[in-house]
């Protein structure tokens, strides 16, 4: 079984990991109620960091449950995701987003940066190689 925990490596921890994605993001991902911007990371694992703002979304109770449902998404797909640095930002209106179409809307933009990242991301120098046996 696959480790599905959520520890500190998996997550941006200090101003510098922020400002070092909103600098130059690779990739932007909106969903309703949110969007993401992500960086090609060379760690080898995606890393999560949310930003979510009294302005955007007033009651505490909002922000911890957007938070804990982002983190959980995280944690659930972290296998899934591609070696990128990402910051999640909550935008207006996120709260009257019920628990399971917020889920929906993250699987979705994980799915999608997973596409982009793909895409954009330098060819590894064992693409395309074949070994003889």
């Amino acid at each position: 079984m696959p480790h599905q925990g959520f520890p500190r490596c998996l997550r941006l921890l200090n101003a510098g990991d922020f400002s070092h994605v909103f600098e130059q993001a690779d990739l932007k991902v909106h969903g309703k109620g949110m969007m993401a911007l992500a960086r090609l990371s060379t760690q080898g694992h995606p890393r999560v960091g949310l930003i979510v703002s009294k302005k955007n979304v007033k009651r505490a109770v909002d922000r911890n449950r957007f938070k804990r449902l982002v983190r959980e998404s995280v944690r659930l797909r972290q296998d899934h995701l591609p070696p990128v640095d990402i910051v999640i930002l909550a935008k207006r209106g996120v709260q009257d987003i019920d628990n399971e179409t917020l889920y929906r809307q993250l699987n979705g933009m994980w799915k999608r940066l997973q596409r982009d990242a793909q895409a954009i991301s330098p060819p590894s120098p064992l693409d395309g190689v074949t070994r003889d046996a």
